[in-house]
């Protein structure tokens, strides 16, 4: 072997060694990248049965201190709102569940945590495929978190198209309306009320009436 082949060889040995040790260096980087993800706390969905909501978050909040999860399982959530019914001129408040039949947490998913929740008692699945549930995304759960946390608030009132109401704040205050059309996902309504003798609908909130 001349020596400028002897220099070629431990060339392309040189060369194969730098590509090996780059593609260990990208496959360790990925692996730690995956791993990362893997302990990386988010939030995800569970299913219950309907109306056992706040029996989950019991028992799993429960489960999670008998069984020392708290490094792994963090928050339990159930997201509601507060509803204002009125009912004989007076106000009453209730809580509302806002996704009926699911509860929030968040956790950093492996099969120890997935075991702990999966098994609580009322919970029937995970949101996603049996065996690799899906996280939800952060930009929902800020969303979710702050509908359940907003001071706004819902009025009921049990009207509908016929009844007679009472007006009592506005530029209508203490006249009497018929109720023409009900939209209760806005909490108002339509009415007519006689002005001068003339039929003139106008529209209402729940709050500026009474139901006689």
């Amino acid at each position: 072997m001349t020596k400028k082949q002897k220099s070629m060889e431990e060339q392309l040995n040189e060369d194969l060694q730098a590509e090996k040790a780059e593609a260990e260096a990208k496959a360790e980087a990925e692996n730690a990248e995956k791993q990362a993800k893997k302990n990386q706390k988010r939030w995800y969905i569970v299913h219950t049965y309907s109306g056992h909501e706040n029996k989950v978050k019991v028992n799993l909040e429960k489960r999670i201190e008998y069984m020392n999860m708290g490094e792994k399982i963090f928050r339990v959530e159930v997201p509601q709102k507060t509803v204002t019914q009125m009912k004989a001129g007076k106000k009453q408040e209730r809580e509302e569940k806002i996704f009926p039949g699911y509860v929030l947490v968040e956790m950093i998913m492996d099969e120890d945590s997935w075991y702990v929740v999966r098994h609580t008692a009322g919970v029937t699945k995970f949101v996603g495929s049996a065996k690799k549930p899906i996280p939800a995304r952060d930009s929902e759960i800020k969303k979710i978190i702050h509908r359940s946390s907003s001071q706004t608030e819902k009025i009921e009132l049990d009207v509908k198209a016929g009844d007679k109401v009472r007006i009592i704040s506005g530029p209508f205050a203490d006249f009497i309306a018929d109720i023409i059309e009900v939209y209760p996902d806005k909490s108002k309504l339509r009415a007519n009320v006689s002005i001068f003798g003339r039929e003139t609908p106008v529209e209402l909130e729940y709050k500026q009436i009474n139901k006689l």
